[in-house]
């Protein structure tokens, strides 16, 4: 795949002296999904509100489709929607009315068969006709998520696009992103449900303190970082572990009653079978046994200590 986003040396530092993005490189490749993850604060909307043509960049430079954000601002910004974190409508427009001006704003001609298939996807067209004053929290999110997609971009930024918002409305954006993809859109997205981008994602980004501090295809990132974890369930409970287990990544929890076998799945040899084998001579039997890998949230959470 091509890079439709190209970022360089992009550096962000606000007249207060704060510095929200330093030295930020990467790459967003053509139709793929991307998820941006960060603490509160670590520079995520900073960078996506540059990208946009929202704030100027202090240095650096953003290509956007082979289209300079600065230089060429009409042309790149053409060819993104963006949904940002804050309700910001027309209250006082009809859906339609709103959906119709934000096409013409970026010069397209008029489709209402499009805009008609829009609000049907986001299940707004029985509301097409109310003033968005009138709506819910969840049906004025799902307004922007249309106004952002009126004028057919090519690239898609959700920032924290289902925070606040209900099930059913995040099933149904989940279901509209991945439509979006099958049709060759790039879509960028923030969240703080981490187990939407595990679920999402093609690749991983990880911002802290204004930097990128990895950029992972989500599945590679998986198996090299998620640490994987075997539990027994013991037949007789255990004070303590014994002289022959100590040699093993084990864990006994409070009752003495589970045992966790830490292990890297990426290693040839993983050691249950002389775990399994060392149990038996020492005559503790277990009943249960369960595996299970590490979650993208505790990665994440384990990448941003190892960082600080």
């Amino acid at each position: 795949m091509s890079a439709v986003i190209a970022i360089q040396q992009l550096s962000k530092t606000y007249a207060s002296g704060h510095s929200a993005l330093r030295q930020v490189d990467l790459e967003i490749q053509r139709g793929e999904i991307f998820a941006l993850l960060g603490p509160n604060g670590a520079g995520k909307t900073t960078l996506i509100s540059i990208i946009c043509g929202i704030v100027n960049p202090t240095s650096g430079q953003v290509l956007v489709d082979g289209q300079d954000i600065v230089r060429d601002y009409r042309a790149a910004r053409s060819q993104i929607g963006l949904v940002p974190q804050e309700l910001v409508n027309d209250v006082f427009e009809t859906v339609s009315a709103s959906l119709r001006f934000s096409r013409g704003l970026f010069g397209k001609k008029p489709d209402p068969a499009y805009l008609e298939q829009l609000l049907r996807d986001l299940s707004l067209w029985d509301k097409r006709d109310a003033k968005i004053f009138e709506l819910s929290g969840g049906m004025k999110r799902r307004v922007m998520i249309a106004k952002a997609l009126a004028h057919e971009p090519r690239i898609l930024f959700l920032d924290e696009p289902t925070a606040g918002v209900d099930v059913e409305l995040r099933r149904d954006m989940w279901e509209m992103v991945r439509r979006l993809r099958e049709r060759g859109v790039t879509i960028i997205l923030t969240t703080h449900y981490i187990e939407e981008a595990e679920e999402m994602a093609d690749r991983i980004g990880i911002i802290r303190k204004g930097e990128i501090i990895l950029v992972e295809d989500k599945a590679l990132l998986m198996r090299k970082l998620g640490k994987k974890q075997l539990s027994l369930q013991l037949k007789q409970p255990l004070a303590s572990l014994p002289g022959s287990l100590q040699g093993f990544a084990l864990e006994l929890d409070a009752q003495g009653q589970v045992l966790r076998y830490h292990y890297d799945g990426q290693q040839e040899h993983s050691g249950i079978a002389e775990l399994l084998r060392t149990l038996d001579e020492a005559g503790i039997e277990f009943g249960d046994l369960q595996s299970s890998q590490s979650s993208l949230e505790e990665i994440f959470v384990n990448l941003l200590r190892e960082s600080a």
